[in-house]
């Protein structure tokens, strides 16, 4: 088990930024690839970010298009935690976002990942 808790959400204007946290705690936090998806009203899950648990990989941070260029995921094994910065906030990218862990190596697949958080509302307004 690798229970997760989000963080950081809130209300923004477009053009601003969040930050968003998941800790995690009971398991081995650097044994597992993190990930960032988010659900909007009447859509399906998506994804966001990953993060490998690997540190010398070329490809540790894959990103959506969508946020390419304006979300960095990052994570501190140290604090068993990881980060979602969100920079140039659209109002399209408000969403709850979840964070979740995955033993796979390289999966962006929300099926792939095993362990998610209850979710935290980011709301961009116009």
């Amino acid at each position: 088990q690798l229970p997760l808790v989000e963080s950081g959400g809130g209300g923004v204007q477009a053009g601003g930024s969040l930050r968003l946290s998941c800790a995690a705690s009971g398991g081995a936090f650097s044994s597992y690839d993190m990930g960032w998806f988010r659900q909007a009203p009447g859509k399906e899950r998506e994804f966001v970010a990953r993060i490998s648990r690997i540190t010398w990989s070329a490809s540790r941070t894959i990103y959506a298009d969508s946020v390419k260029g304006r979300f960095t995921i990052s994570r501190d094994n140290a604090k068993n935690t990881v980060y979602l910065q969100m920079n140039d906030l659209k109002v399209e990218d408000t969403a709850v976002y979840y964070c979740a862990a995955t033993l796979r190596f390289g999966s962006s697949r929300i099926s792939d990942f095993d362990y998610w958080g209850q979710g935290t509302q980011v709301t961009v307004y116009s």
